[in-house]
């Protein structure tokens, strides 16, 4: 049974279009109903209007559970929104809402969170995909994979690798829900073969 999704997002839109070109290659078995975009000059709005997905300029959350009803969405995926979504939103679609975060949460939470790793030092950071829970940055960790810092780099060539990075693991974390592979227990989450 084929499953519906909707991605958030508000800038450039580099996980939206890795999302959708894994739909469309068919290595992800769901239908991208819509991108719901609260930034009516992001430049993720020209990257689904060309791939034809419907584009929706909201940020009244109301009206955005009406679309997720209306269109019986499984799952909702947030690639660079930057708008907080609020506590009852977020029991609403409990468990079906995933984020994908630029650091190995819970290190390095919030927007900066490239900046924050770089500017701290570390050696190794990475990338978290999770399911949202009502605190920022915080909810059941679903997948994370590492990115060495290099001596060498600077806050653009460790963005570069952590966007592919993102791009690879956050396909994967969504196939892992469509296929039934996520289970809660508590905070852990278990992944079945």
């Amino acid at each position: 049974m084929n499953k519906n999704i909707a991605v958030f997002a508000s800038g450039r839109g580099s996980n939206f279009l890795a999302i959708a070109k894994e739909i469309k290659k068919g290595k992800l078995k769901c239908s991208l109903l819509f991108l719901i975009c609260d930034n009516p000059r992001a430049g993720v709005i020209n990257k689904a209007k060309k791939m034809g997905i419907k584009v929706i300029l909201e940020s009244n959350e109301t009206r955005i559970a009406e679309h997720i009803k209306r269109e019986k969405i499984n799952l909702i995926i947030l690639a660079g929104f930057m708008r907080i979504l609020s506590k009852e939103f977020i029991r609403k679609h409990q468990n079906r809402i995933i984020n994908i975060h630029p650091s190995l949460l819970p290190s390095f939470k919030g927007k900066w969170g490239i900046k924050y790793a770089f500017d701290y030092g570390v050696r190794v950071t990475g990338v978290t995909v999770h399911f949202v829970d009502e605190l920022i940055d915080h909810g059941p960790i679903i997948l994370q994979d590492t990115v060495k810092i290099n001596t060498n780099d600077t806050i653009h060539s460790l963005e570069e690798r952590i966007h592919r990075i993102e791009h690879r693991i956050y396909p994967k974390a969504i196939k892992l829900f469509l296929e039934g592979k996520l289970s809660l227990k508590g905070r852990k989450v278990k992944i079945s073969n």
